[in-house]
């Protein structure tokens, strides 16, 4: 059977493109941080964060733009800005 094709959204791959770059931004902040018992908090609490965005991007890549798609950028989005309240940075 052939392999589906999976849709693609050049807005949201923006999105998505600009959302790793975020990620990237707040770990390279994260490394700078001198004290390790703060590094190992801002780490523990980001990796929502990373993992939310691995999905997101996961998804994207292996299904293409789909149902589900918004939703996964809602809740990176959502907890991104949370760590960001949380966290000065």
């Amino acid at each position: 059977m052939a392999k589906k094709r999976r849709k693609l959204n050049k807005d949201f791959e923006k999105k998505i493109y600009s959302s790793k770059k975020n990620v990237e931004l707040v770990l390279a902040k994260i490394y700078d941080i001198d004290d390790e018992e703060i590094q190992k908090e801002y780490f523990s609490s980001f990796n929502k964060v990373v993992y939310l965005f691995q999905k997101l991007k996961d998804d994207y890549e292996s299904i293409g733009f789909n149902n589900d798609s918004e939703k996964l950028m809602a809740n990176y989005q959502n907890s991104f800005l949370l760590f960001e309240s949380e966290f000065e940075i």
